[in-house]
């Protein structure tokens, strides 16, 4: 009773956090310093208190620290205005104040995510210990002092750009994620998309595809995205006679997909918009071809993997019926119109989530089972503001990743590494090295926050090599994204395994085989800038389609050959031919389509050949 009367507390207290965050990226009140450490407060003291522990020692424990982290963020938001005036000297006491914010949040790092508090005690010993790095990357070392000074007190470290993002972007899409799952849209999202195909050759896994597109463009979170509808498409996917390990490698895939499908891309577009300085809406319309690609690579694997395995879609008596799951819930999808509407009329983010909020709340008003009141609503914002707990901490961790990066100039450094060696003369051999850094370093981490590290170390590689930013910055994200399906530490393929009952690992193997095409698409973006749109002027529309359908072509060629299927099986000889004329499509020249396409019928009339034999 007392145990249920705490936490009834502490979600109120939640609420008024979460509404107060609300209120103040409407309503300037605090200087933006200010606000970033109250928000970091916030979340510090939440991960404190609503650690649950049975222990009564480590429950005092935790009590002691949520009392010192409401002390110390305080003395920050309090202090700072000062030292600004002082220009910037600190005394002994900013120092000990300092000492301890970075232990709390290394505390909060072990609760939350080991990886990533591994990285950082990584990159903190490269800062005192520069001297003994190689040459190239070597520096003098940095003082205790000094590090506090930048990591707590300056503004590229805890409480820079990426918690303030964490603060307003991701915050309020994470909460207004929340509102549509209240208003009923998931159920909404997944009957329309059996409707739609769920009857079809291996219905059930483009229902989980489609559904997780569309979900988790809005939650922003893979794993979240796997735990919510792979709850009901992983059974049904096993239902029809897909492995387990297929099943969850499924919905591990899709959802780590929804990272960077527009319109609204999970928040992390709103993350890249700010570091490029740009319109979000260029950064929505850049994503249209990258989603595109991804998608239909994954579609073409599992329906060639239904086709293999004479997998047949679902029963149409079993499925909801089209018309009225438009007719009674299709208004559902408003809100989400109106905040893509808002954005592309340029009004910010931040306008755009709060008024998709409301508009969610009064069109929940004219379904009967998710109509949402007072209660719903005070729901609704504890349950995002406990979803962006995680993410806090992370964007915590990463902020000291980041001014370390800034401190010791190791981009630059990096970069200039990478400038410098024979080994990498071009782009392309650049962008392998970026691609193997960026899913390394977005191992173990949500995908905002993994794209905000690689921003710091990888992007400025590509940059340096003559990318264009907006490509650089894709590129990586995407990379940073599929870490959540690679081995490893693929977390999404780890909790769609638990989920479908099967082996973490084998289950992770097959996730990075069905999306094998995430892997060597973003090559196709980077030797070629045009597909992504906007990216670079006046690309005329002819070419832009030549090369689009190109890409597309070449993802269909490598989904097959991995799938080991066209239109029967394929032998090893035809599946490396086939992989062959995916990888032909990087260079958009006429004289390598025209090979790619003369392979590929080749092949096909040889694989209907011997596939029609096979059943006379």
């Amino acid at each position: 009773m007392l145990e249920e009367k705490r936490l009834s507390i502490l979600q109120f207290f939640v609420f008024l956090f979460g509404l107060s965050i609300i209120l103040l990226n409407f309503y300037t009140i605090l200087e933006t310093i200010a606000f970033r450490a109250y928000f970091a407060m916030g979340i510090a003291f939440l991960a404190f208190a609503l650690n649950r522990n049975k222990n009564k020692k480590i429950y005092y424990f935790n009590v002691i620290l949520s009392i010192i982290t409401i002390l110390t963020f305080a003395y920050i938001i309090y202090r700072y205005p000062q030292i600004i005036s002082a220009g910037g000297i600190l005394k002994d006491i900013d120092y000990m104040v300092g000492l301890l914010v970075l232990v709390l949040i290394f505390i909060m790092g072990l609760f939350y995510s080991r990886n990533l508090l591994i990285l950082v005690f990584l990159f903190i010993a490269y800062a005192l210990w520069g001297k003994f790095a190689p040459v190239f990357l070597s520096h003098s070392g940095f003082s205790i002092n000094r590090i506090i000074s930048h990591m707590i007190w300056g503004s590229q470290g805890i409480f820079g750009v990426t918690i303030g993002v964490c603060a307003s972007y991701i915050f309020l899409f994470l909460l207004f994620g929340e509102f549509l799952q209240k208003s009923g849209l998931s159920g909404f999202i997944n009957d329309i998309s059996l409707a739609l195909i769920g009857d079809k050759q291996g219905g059930p896994a483009k229902v989980a595809i489609i559904a997780s597109a569309l979900l988790g463009m809005i939650n922003g979170s893979a794993v979240a995205n796997v735990a919510t509808t792979g709850m009901i498409t992983i059974p049904l996917m096993k239902k029809i006679g897909y492995r387990k390990e297929f099943a969850a490698a499924v919905e591990a895939t899709a959802s780590t997909g929804g990272q960077f499908c527009p319109p609204i891309m999970g928040a992390v577009g709103f993350v890249m918009a700010e570091y490029l300085g740009v319109p979000y809406t260029k950064v929505m319309i850049a994503a249209i071809i990258p989603a595109i690609y991804y998608y239909f690579g994954v579609l073409v694997s599992v329906h060639q993997e239904a086709k293999s395995k004479g997998l047949l879609g679902l029963p149409k008596e079993e499925l909801p019926d089209l018309k009225e799951v438009l007719r009674t819930r299709g208004f559902l999808s408003i809100p989400i119109i109106v905040v893509v509407g808002l954005i592309i009329m340029r009004y910010s983010p931040i306008y755009a989530s709060v008024i998709g909020m409301i508009a969610t709340v009064a069109i929940s008003q004219f379904t009967k089972e998710n109509k949402m009141g007072p209660r719903e609503v005070m729901e609704a914002i504890v349950q995002g503001t406990l979803s962006s707990i995680n993410i806090g901490v992370s964007c915590l961790l990463i902020g000291i990743v980041i001014g370390i990066v800034s401190l010791t100039a190791l981009g630059l450094n990096f970069g200039n590494l990478i400038m410098s060696s024979p080994a990498i003369s071009n782009t392309l051999t650049a962008g392998i090295l970026t691609m193997i850094m960026s899913i390394i370093l977005g191992m173990g981490v949500p995908g905002v926050a993994a794209y905000v590290i690689v921003v710091s170390v990888s992007v400025p590689i590509l940059i340096q090599m003559g990318s264009i930013p907006l490509v650089a910055h894709m590129f990586c994200l995407i990379y940073a994204c599929l870490s959540n399906i690679t081995p490893p530490v693929a977390i999404s393929s780890y909790v769609a395994a638990g989920i479908a009952g099967a082996d973490e690992f084998k289950t992770s193997v097959e996730a990075l085989k069905i999306g094998i095409t995430g892997f060597i698409f973003p090559f196709f973006f980077l030797m070629n800038p045009e597909l992504l749109i906007g990216a670079v002027s006046d690309v005329g529309l002819v070419y832009l389609l030549r090369i689009f359908l190109t890409g597309l072509f070449g993802v269909f060629n490598i989904a097959c050959a991995f799938e080991g299927m066209l239109i029967g099986k394929l032998n090893k000889i035809e599946q490396i031919l086939l992989f062959g004329v995916g990888l032909l499509a990087v260079d958009p020249g006429f004289i390598t389509d025209i090979l790619g396409i003369g392979i590929f019928l080749i092949i096909l009339m040889i694989n209907r050949r011997r596939t029609v034999e096979k059943y006379i």
